[in-house]
């Protein structure tokens, strides 16, 4: 379950995911140096609008996905403030696939594995990247690329796998379906 699982913040300390019960929560894994880095925006406009109502939005910088977070967590954390003047927590960089992967993305992946991209030129140009890295990355779960998102219930069932490639207004209906 969700609720088994601990993130660590950006200054050490763990944020106990058991702590948000009974609250929606996104999680996404983000970039400063990304195609998807506007998403931010769309993220903040979420939080503004649905934090009330009892969204919480975990961001976790990660770096994998071609070098597109090599900024320090504190720089990060600046970054988002100054261009998105972002308000929900950020905790410290982390891996979302592979050997060092944090333990929350290999449950997050279980629950909701790859669908694809969608349709549309972001879709398109997202899997000609993938297939050319790897002929069968369509049937592994793992994370394709920054801002991908998992959308929890609050009874902390992972319900959606939102793709960066997905329109952040079918994201918004989906949280406003669960808020």
């Amino acid at each position: 379950m969700i609720y088994d699982y601990k993130v660590e913040k950006q200054d050490g300390s763990f944020l106990d995911l058991k702590d948000l019960k009974g609250k929606v929560i996104l999680i996404v894994n983000t970039a400063t140096r990304c195609g998807f880095t506007p998403q931010y925006k769309d993220l903040q406009d979420l939080y503004e609008k649905y934090h009330d109502k009892g969204l919480e939005i975990i961001d976790i910088p990660c770096n994998q996905f071609k070098e597109q977070a090599p900024e320090s967590d504190e720089e990060i954390s600046k970054f988002c403030q100054l261009n998105f003047n972002i308000e929900f927590p950020q905790m410290k960089k982390a891996e979302v696939n592979g050997d060092n992967e944090i333990e929350l993305y290999k449950f997050l992946k279980s629950q909701k594995g790859f669908e694809g991209f969608g349709h549309g030129p972001k879709a398109l140009a997202m899997a000609t990247l993938l297939k050319s890295r790897d002929k069968d990355y369509k049937n592994k779960p793992d994370i394709k690329w920054n801002f991908t998102k998992f959308l929890v219930d609050r009874d902390g069932n992972v319900v959606e796998r939102f793709e960066p490639t997905t329109k952040m207004d079918l994201v918004d209906e989906k949280i406003s379906k669960l808020i």
